[in-house]
């Protein structure tokens, strides 16, 4: 029996699967100068995007990593996303 072969990136550590996906999230934008009222009102979340692996993902958190060893189940460039930032999450096609 051939075994189906994934069409989204993804990479397996140690037997375990992980996607590779385009995550859209909020981050907090700041500023210490002084201005009016239009233009706090002004004022929004900065939008960024994160193409990470998903290492886990449940109702509170997204855990992502961008590196890994290739030979040992060792990870970097983490982060941990509060699921109330996230707006989206897509796997990458190859």
């Amino acid at each position: 029996m051939t075994r189906k072969k994934s069409k989204y990136k993804n990479c397996v550590i140690n037997r375990k699967r992980y996607y590779f996906c385009k995550i859209t999230w909020l981050d907090i934008l700041g500023d210490s100068g002084h201005a009016d009222s239009n233009e706090f009102n002004e004022m929004k979340p900065a939008e960024m995007i994160t193409h990470a692996y998903i290492f886990y993902n449940d109702s509170k958190v997204v855990k992502t990593f961008a590196s890994y060893d290739a030979h040992f189940e060792s990870f970097s460039d983490r982060n941990v996303f509060p699921k109330g930032c996230i707006k989206k999450i897509e796997k990458i096609l190859i």
